[in-house]
């Protein structure tokens, strides 16, 4: 069913943990539905917009990396490219401060 994809462990953990905070900010949104907030975005957003942006944000800097990963082998003299981890490491600490801050 799942052959059309390279499912690698850091795609697969990526993919549960956005399935896991789909289903956590669901809940917290049926306890206790969001207001609108200002932080450093330049709009309004809910818990719901933050998410939405912080995925988006997450998405681009994986999709990024692994465009790039080939030329910072070839910059930093590597054997091979970098791991896919330091991009998931990188992409999760951005989508929490979105949905902290943002």
């Amino acid at each position: 069913m799942f052959e059309w994809m390279a499912w690698t462990t850091p795609v697969t953990v990526f993919f549960c943990c956005i399935g896991l905070m789909l289903a956590g900010m669901t809940a917290w949104e049926i306890k206790s539905p969001t207001v609108l907030r200002k932080g450093f975005l330049p709009m309004e957003t809910t818990r719901g917009d933050r998410l939405f942006i912080g995925l988006l944000s997450a998405a681009y800097v994986n999709l990024a990396y692994v465009g790039l990963s080939g030329r910072f082998a070839q910059w930093f003299n590597l054997g091979e490219d970098p791991s896919i981890w330091f991009s998931f490491v990188f992409s999760m600490a951005l989508l929490s401060l979105i949905l902290s801050k943002g």
